[in-house]
């Protein structure tokens, strides 16, 4: 089954299959404040793909259907080259 937009008594509908994007860590030694609050603290940690769902009632947006590891993690060679070519930067969840 489809995830359901909850408000609108729908379906989320694909609109991009194989959307790519950053999971954030931490900049310092301590939790900070998730979301985009205090982005600035967070850096680039993983790279993931998935799909991105949209409810055609009200436009809200869903990531969904991720593999079960990332395509890459920082410490990696070329994990800025595939950030880089897969436009990954486009979108960063900071959250742990």
């Amino acid at each position: 089954m489809k995830p359901i937009c909850v408000p609108c008594h729908r379906f989320f509908r694909m609109k991009k299959a194989g959307f790519y994007f950053l999971e954030g860590m931490p900049t310092g030694p301590h939790p900070t404040a998730a979301g985009l609050s205090e982005a600035h603290k967070w850096e680039p940690y993983k790279l993931w793909a998935g799909d991105r769902g949209e409810c055609e009632g009200c436009g809200a947006t869903i990531l969904s259907g991720f593999g079960g590891a990332p395509l890459a993690i920082r410490h990696e060679d070329d994990f800025a080259e595939q950030v880089r070519r897969r436009r990954a930067d486009q979108f960063q969840v900071n959250d742990c």
